[in-house]
């Protein structure tokens, strides 16, 4: 989407701001719900298994719908669609708890899903065209925005959890609360909209073939990054004999690492350059998954679990920004990059399951070792897209020598 209106940089830092915010309210819903699933699983009377197919589909929701995204942008305009899309997904939030069998759950966790990917789209797209504008690096601190929105969430979650609320009335609360801030901060995005003789792009189509290329890092940085949160503690706790709560912290320490680079990534890539970012950020995630596969004890493990969260944690929003600038249907770009993440966070926890039965969770982090190395090998197609292909085609910027 293009537009010919020009904004001057006040107007590019309060719309980066209210994109930032964005961010952080749709970061919030994602905590907000995480916490209460043992609620959610107890109020469906779903067995682990149950519960585990269940929590598929808001994957399978997300990668049906993304697609439509581009489509919605070009027929209400950049902002209108945010406004909307935005506020689906976090009234989606309350679905969940209503469900009382594992049929009717699934059906919410689609719709959760699909709102949820739609709005990723939507809110990533904007970004990439402010950070165009800007000629800056935007993406990681807006992602960070997101982590440290997740983690506000969470928190909120566990106060009401341990207080022993019902997740009805606090997804509820959450709900009118988040949908409020959101639409508030969707009046600083962008109004964008396409040109009158702009063909709208297909409902649903192939992502590009740069779309495909650009997600495979992602996907090597996504699966690194599942595997992690979800089974360093259950590493620890097996692998190194760790008591519960040094284990449990390890995904705490994993989180917070991963915010603080997103949001110090920014200056990181304007200084070193997308490529050579990821490139030292996979030896990095490469050096942690060494060092947990070969820990001795817990300490050398959570060193090297905080290395392959310091060394993934900036690739997504890289690969997105990538993509968004790859070609010149850039939702539909960015929909390709979020469906192949989004399918790596899917299979990433049950694939390192998968391996863990019938080897053992070392070999299984070996993999995440392999995949991390990926970075240092893929790093280069982050190249392509690069914000100074794309300087002479916004309205008001010249391009620099």
């Amino acid at each position: 989407m293009k537009s010919g209106v020009v904004f001057d940089r006040q107007q590019l830092k309060r719309a980066r701001i209210a994109v930032a915010a964005v961010f952080c309210v749709h970061g919030a819903v994602t905590g907000s719900f995480a916490t209460r699933i043992p609620w959610i699983q107890d109020h469906a009377a779903l067995s682990a298994g149950r519960l585990g197919l269940a929590l598929a589909f808001p994957a399978i929701g997300a990668s049906v719908a993304m697609p439509l995204a581009g489509a919605i942008s070009h027929r209400f305009g950049a902002r209108t669609a945010l406004r909307g899309l935005l506020a689906l997904w976090t009234l989606s939030l309350v679905l969940p708890g209503l469900a009382p069998s594992l049929l009717t759950l699934c059906g919410a966790l689609f719709v959760y899903g699909a709102t949820a990917g739609m709005s990723d789209v939507a809110m990533n797209a904007l970004g990439v065209e402010i950070e165009n504008r800007l000629d800056r690096s935007i993406m990681s601190g807006l992602h960070g925005m997101w982590s440290a929105g997740a983690l506000l969430g969470s928190a909120a979650g566990t106060v009401a959890a341990h207080a022993g609320g019902d997740a009805r009335l606090h997804h509820a609360v959450a709900a009118a609360v988040l949908t409020a801030l959101g639409l508030v901060a969707c009046r600083g995005v962008l109004d964008l909209r396409s040109a009158p003789d702009e063909h709208p792009p297909p409902r649903f189509a192939l992502p590009p073939k740069s779309a495909l290329v650009i997600g495979a890092v992602g996907f090597c940085a996504v699966f690194a990054e599942g595997a992690s949160l979800d089974w360093s503690a259950v590493y620890l706790k097996d692998v190194l004999d760790t008591s519960p709560g040094p284990a449990a912290a390890s995904t705490t320490a994993f989180a917070l690492t991963m915010a603080v680079a997103r949001i110090a990534g920014d200056r990181v890539v304007d200084r070193f350059g997308a490529v050579r970012t990821v490139r030292v950020g996979g030896v990095f995630a490469t050096l942690g998954g060494l060092l947990v596969v070969g820990a001795p004890n817990p300490p050398v493990a959570l060193s090297g679990f905080a290395l392959i969260g310091l060394g993934v944690a900036v690739v997504v929003p890289l690969a997105f920004a990538a993509a968004g600038r790859s070609g010149p249907a850039p939702a539909q770009a960015i929909a390709g990059v979020a469906t192949i993440t989004y399918t790596s966070g899917l299979i990433a926890p049950s694939a390192i399951g998968a391996v863990a039965d019938v080897t053992s969770l070392v070999v299984s982090f070996g993999l995440v070792t392999a995949l991390a190395f990926g970075l240092v090998l893929g790093a280069g197609v982050l190249r392509q897209g690069s914000r100074e292909s794309v300087r002479a085609t916004i309205p008001g910027k010249a391009l620099k020598p």
